[in-house]
């Protein structure tokens, strides 16, 4: 029996990573890109027409920047490449279904298929899509079919419309990219309190991890800690002063978001009036 197909265009760590995972899911993936060195000799890099490799694949993932999606629409269109039985869906989590307008007229379905999670060593891949959420959005068909992916990578599906990706993925930059801006500040912090360099690097790391596993059994509010949540409004203070201009800006408004949950957890107003006076303390 043949292993289903499935054409990836882009060969990014994302891409390949993608290849790897379904690879080991019992596809037969072929990476489409001018130049890539693949992270296991397996993979199947095709580098010709690539019409040639897209037309026996079940799925066509655009696997390339969100700014080359139309133009890699349009290249399979002009190519004639896709059929109507086929499935062609890009990895943008901001661009919707429409990217992919060029392809309208060969009734494929279009849609868009999003996996909430990072890539940074394409051979871990398989393990690290598996149980992680993927955003899907586009026509019905490709919704369904991103949701025979989504099975095969072991991923939970969740339907996003079009006019929603945009807040979709900003939540997403802030909890995969912001979080690590905050840890970078934290390790400056650190630093500049005269914790040695080999040590700041990583001394909040179990802190954070041990936020983490509390998020996965809680809820946000519930697994608030700190002063904030507390009212502690002398510390909240403290921490302003010791802080240079810039620091103390992130501080507040991470600050005010934090009251916000709070206060829904049950911190009282009295304590809140207490913690948005402190917030405030010296703001310039």
């Amino acid at each position: 029996m043949s292993r289903p197909r499935a054409a990836i265009i882009g060969a990014g760590r994302m891409g390949q990573g993608l290849a790897l995972a379904l690879q080991r899911r019992g596809y037969a993936p072929v990476l489409i890109a001018r130049r890539v060195h693949p992270v296991a000799p397996t993979l199947l890099l095709h580098a010709g027409d690539p019409a040639d490799a897209v037309r026996p694949a079940e799925f066509i993932l655009i696997a390339t920047p969100d700014d080359s999606i139309p133009e890699v629409a349009d290249m399979l269109a002009q190519g004639g490449a896709v059929k109507r039985d086929q499935a062609v869906l890009h990895l943008s989590g901001l661009l919707g279904a429409s990217a992919l307008s060029a392809l309208s007229s060969t009734g494929a379905a279009l849609g868009s298929f999003h996996p909430l999670q990072t890539i940074a060593d394409p051979a871990t891949a398989a393990e690290r899509l598996a149980g992680s959420f993927v955003g899907l959005e586009g026509d019905d068909r490709a919704i369904e079919a991103g949701e025979r992916l989504a099975k095969t990578l072991r991923m939970t599906p969740v339907r996003v419309t079009s006019a929603a990706k945009p807040a979709y993925h900003a939540a997403a930059t802030i909890v995969a990219n912001y979080t690590v801006v905050l840890v970078g500040i934290a390790e400056r912090l650190a630093r500049e309190a005269g914790v040695p360099p080999e040590a700041a690097n990583k001394i909040y790391l179990p802190l954070l991890d041990g936020a983490l596993q509390n998020l996965k059994t809680m809820s946000p509010v519930q697994a608030l800690t700190g002063p904030v949540r507390r009212g502690d409004s002398r510390t909240i203070e403290a921490h302003l002063e010791a802080l240079e201009a810039a620091d103390r800006k992130v501080y507040r408004e991470l600050g005010l978001a934090a009251l916000e949950m709070a206060k829904t957890a049950g911190l009282d107003e009295k304590a809140a009036k207490a913690v948005i006076k402190s917030l405030k303390t010296g703001e310039r």
